[in-house]
């Protein structure tokens, strides 16, 4: 009778193989298509419902993640230029969205520092230079860079395309550029997708702290330089996962930014007393130093860190950038928002510990305690939480987070809201990807919970 259970059992998997060996090109085909969608803006969801087995998730993974390499191969963009030496002559451009940016060109070097051996997995360093005349500043990026000791690397060192009041590398046309290279830097095959690093200088200093904060999912490690920007633009609790650096000159007085650099400080420090393995940070106010400082210990710094790419704590304030919010930070998807506008914001704390995810979502109102009499900025805030009271949230999961093999509990804020079993989908591996176009965030299973509502299994 064993022999024969076993004979069957054998009989059905060879089947199921079969099967799935047949089914593979139509349903890469399917998905190939719908990535191509969500690659030219179409953000609907991929609806076939196909459970699968546990067993099965690293196949459909690879299956997913080949489609995906096929619609960008297929998608008519501007790409990253040949990857040589990082020099003057490795050169390329972005033309940038009309509707986000008129006339905007993003010239950019790239290339590798260091020797390596081909098929090596690199770091790769994003650096956004200062607010001087741009063609200056980015061959004086391209000169410091070279010579800073973190080879061997990948660089990506971009000219701001336009210049004039108010212009920063943080607004809606740039976050275009930002999320291209990301997605193309890891579908290059020789970029470790867990070894990104963004930093700057000045003007850039500020906009790599509100990167750093923004993409924080994204990111090992952050080292904005000679800044120093209002919390309220860069909340240091979505760094939990990622090494910060800050470093500024404690006569910097230029727009406060030694004050704010201090603000930045007491925040970090407060939470890594609350989370002593969390918030790691460097935060330094150089003593006797104005707005030039050596800016060559950051990178050095950075490159100790390795991203996480699946974190059991996460603490995302969903703020908006260029009146622009993001859809998901790490293994979270925003369905539908709690806060109607910008005069709140969305926060999202989750703990998973064994099986059990407590998920806390709030809506978050700040009120200015300090503001500069010169120029009227922000400085100093205080915050308001109450539980929110609509919205949808997924919170996608995978056998790096839960076990899947065992029931699954969820609370939200505080209560029960889901207790079982949590089955493996092709959907959330499909709409994962075209999410967060991360190769180590292919998740196969989700649970969407609402807010005031009941909660759904996707």
């Amino acid at each position: 009778m064993k022999t024969a259970r076993m004979n069957a059992l054998l009989l059905g998997f060879l089947l199921s193989s079969t099967l799935l060996s047949a089914q593979k090109p139509a349903v890469r085909q399917e998905i190939t298509a719908f990535f191509r969608s969500a690659l030219e803006g179409d953000t609907a969801a991929y609806t076939r419902d196909k459970k699968i087995k546990s067993t099965e998730v690293d196949r459909y993974r690879t299956l997913v993640w080949k489609a995906w390499k096929e619609a960008n191969a297929r998608f008519d963009e501007e790409r990253l230029i040949p990857l040589d030496s990082l020099s003057a002559t490795a050169t390329g451009s972005w033309h940038l969205p009309a509707h986000l940016e008129p006339n905007a060109v993003m010239p950019y070097y790239w290339g590798t520092k260091g020797n390596y051996t081909p098929g090596d997995s690199l770091p790769m360093f994003l650096y956004i230079h200062g607010s001087g005349a741009k063609a200056r500043e980015w061959s004086t990026g391209l000169r410091i860079c070279r010579g800073f000791d973190d080879a061997p690397s990948v660089y990506f060192i971009p000219q701001i395309p336009n210049e004039g009041k108010y212009y920063r590398w943080w607004q809606q046309s740039k976050q275009f550029a930002w999320e291209r290279l990301l997605r193309q830097a890891m579908l290059s095959g020789y970029v470790n997708p867990n070894r990104l690093y963004v930093f700057g200088i000045s003007e850039g200093g500020y906009g790599s702290q509100r990167l750093a904060s923004f993409y924080a999912d994204y990111w090992a490690a952050a080292g904005p330089m000679a800044g120093g920007e209002p919390l309220k633009n860069a909340p240091a609790e979505n760094c939990a996962n990622i090494g910060f650096s800050l470093r500024t000159g404690d006569k910097d007085f230029g727009f406060y930014r030694d004050i704010l650099s201090r603000y930045t400080k007491q925040a970090f420090d407060s939470l890594q007393t609350c989370h002593p393995t969390l918030y790691r940070h460097w935060i330094d106010l150089i003593p006797g130093m104005g707005h030039h400082i050596d800016y060559k210990p950051t990178t050095p710094w950075l490159k100790q860190f390795v991203r996480n790419p699946y974190p059991r704590y996460v603490s995302w304030e969903n703020f908006e950038m260029d009146g622009r919010y993001r859809r998901g930070f790490y293994n979270l998807a925003v369905a539908q928002r709690s806060n109607a506008d910008e005069h709140t914001r969305t926060y999202y704390e989750m703990n998973i510990a064994d099986n059990h995810i407590a998920l806390r979502v709030d809506e978050v109102a700040y009120e200015v305690i300090q503001k500069d009499p010169k120029w009227g900025i922000e400085m100093k805030f205080a915050r308001q939480y109450r539980p929110a009271s609509h919205g949808k949230v997924v919170i996608y999961l995978c056998k790096e987070l839960v076990d899947l093999d065992k029931p699954v509990s969820v609370t939200l804020n505080g209560q029960t809201v889901f207790s079982g079993r949590v089955r493996c989908n092709l959907k959330n591996l499909v709409n994962s990807c075209a999410l967060f176009f991360d190769p180590d965030r292919l998740y196969p299973a989700a649970i969407e919970v609402e807010l005031g509502d009941s909660t759904s299994i996707k």
